[in-house]
This record gives structure tokens, C-alpha cells and sequence, in this order.
């Protein structure tokens, strides 16, 4: 790695403060996709900001009948949570088949939405059950908060503190691992809101990140069940063709992702 300056920020405010000073600072969480990079010589950060001690960005808890979460919060702490487990079964699911036990207690929540990987699962609970990101400036509908592959609305000197995420009558997630990294090479995300609306988000496949699936929503709300989105798929010009799976394969997995999600959610 190239020499970088490490902080321990004790506060949001003073890590959005050490970012604004540096050349090219870089908020630390867990790691899991900063750190390889950066032994691969393929990001130099001047300085690295870490933010997994501000209490202010840890934990979680009931916000009225959503949940609000720490960005510093790691995944085996969300998959292992009993009001993520009550409240957003579908969340707690997703967060427990991320990457393998080393990944899920080190990365965190807040890392994986600021990093925006296009394989990411996380992006697609965000969408689907409408979620806010809240930084230390504003807060960021899901769909405004991610604009593209890698890419997000956030400043150079803003900070993720949080997810709120509203509650939810049904949600689940389902999705077909890469088998050596366990990204998705298409996962979906299924939720019927409090207020009964649907909607239907999948990583993993699209050329621009998460995307929504208007038709199966569509299609679910006049009947939810697994075979109301089997004869459903994206257009494969718009997904990701790769060594892993072609463009016409990762549609046919976000059909098969979609019925069983579906039908785990009841």
C-alpha cells in the first residue's frame, strides 16, 4: 500500500471535518473493499478517516414501525438483531448472506451503500422498502441516494450516519451468489409497504446498479404470488454481461430470484 494518514474520528461532524482538510480522504468502516484495494495499489487515499467508533453511528433500534440503523453497524449485527428479525425479515436475511462471517462482522451497513457496488445486496433493501439515508448534511431518499454503478449523491465531504427504513407487511430477499465472492450475480428484493404499495428491486444484474422492477410489481399487485412474475424479466440489453453469466442468463436468474423471494415472504 501507499502511505496514507490514518484518523479515528470521535464524531460524524469531525470526520466530515477531516475529509473537507484532506487531499483525498477516504471514510474507513470495516474495510472489506477500501483496504484490498488499496494493497492492490489501486486506490491511494491520502488520508483514511475511520467511523466505526462514533457511537453516534452505531446500533439499532425501533423508529416507529421501521428500524433505524447505524452506518457503522456491521452486518452480523443487523442479520443477528431481533428488531430487524420482527420488524424486516427480508433485511435481516439479506445481511446474514453477505459474503462469509469474517465479511459480515467487519463490513458495515454504511460502508456497503456509500461504496455502491453494483453486486451489492444491500442497495436493493434500501429501494425496495423505501428507505432514507441520513448523512451528517441531509437526508437522501434510496433513489436519489444511488445514481449509478459505484456512484452516489453523496458530497466529497459527506458522511453516512444512518438507514431508516420504514416498516414493511411482507419482505424478503433472494439471490444467486457468485459462488467464490458470494456477490450477487442477481438478487431481489420483494417488499409490500405498510401502506399495501409494492416494489420489487434487483442488484446485481444491471449495467447502472439497482433498478426496479415495474412490471412485477405491477403483476403482484393484482396477485401476489410466485407465479404471478414467472413469465416476467428485464431486458437483457440493460444488464451486465461478464465471464460469470450473460446478459440473457442474470434475466432469467431475476425471474427465478423474484418467484422464490416472492415465495419466501409468504
Amino acid at each position: 500500500m501507499y502511505e496514507t494518514t490514518y484518523h479515528r474520528a470521535g464524531s460524524a461532524a469531525e470526520a466530515a471535518e477531516l475529509l473537507a482538510k484532506a487531499d483525498d480522504g477516504k471514510i474507513l468502516g470495516g474495510g472489506q473493499t477500501l483496504l484490498p484495494t488499496m494493497k492492490q495499489r489501486l486506490a491511494a487515499p491520502s488520508d483514511l478517516v475511520d467511523v466505526t467508533q462514533i457511537p453516534e453511528m452505531k446500533g439499532i433500534c425501533a423508529d416507529g414501525d421501521g428500524v433505524a440503523i447505524g452506518a457503522a453497524t456491521t452486518h452480523a449485527e443487523v442479520a443477528s438483531n431481533d428488531i430487524v428479525k420482527s420488524k424486516l425479515p427480508g433485511l435481516a436475511s439479506l445481511a446474514g448472506g453477505i459474503g462469509d462471517p469474517a465479511v459480515r462482522h467487519m463490513g458495515t451497513i454504511g460502508g456497503s451503500v456509500a461504496n455502491n457496488d453494483p453486486a451489492a445486496d444491500y442497495p436493493s433493501a434500501l429501494v425496495a422498502l423505501g428507505a432514507t439515508v441520513v448523512t451528517n448534511k441531509r437526508e437522501l431518499s434510496a433513489e436519489d441516494f444511488f445514481t449509478g454503478m459505484f456512484e452516489t449523491a453523496l458530497d466529497e465531504d459527506e458522511v453516512v450516519q444512518s438507514v431508516k427504513f420504514p416498516g414493511a407487511q411482507k419482505s424478503a430477499y433472494a439471490k444467486y451468489p457468485n459462488p467464490a465472492s458470494r456477490y450477487a450475480m442477481a438478487g431481489v428484493f420483494v417488499a409490500q409497504g405498510s401502506d399495501g404499495s409494492i416494489k420489487v428491486a434487483v442488484t446485481g444484474a444491471g449495467q447502472d446498479g439497482v433498478f426496479r422492477m415495474n412490471d412485477m410489481e405491477a403483476a403482484l399487485g393484482s396477485n401476489w404470488s410466485a407465479d404471478a412474475v414467472s413469465g416476467i424479466a428485464p431486458n437483457a440489453d440493460d444488464l451486465l454481461s461478464d465471464l460469470h453469466g450473460s446478459a440473457a442468463y442474470r434475466a432469467n436468474l431475476v425471474t427465478v430470484m423474484a418467484k422464490r423471494a416472492v415465495a419466501a415472504a409468504g
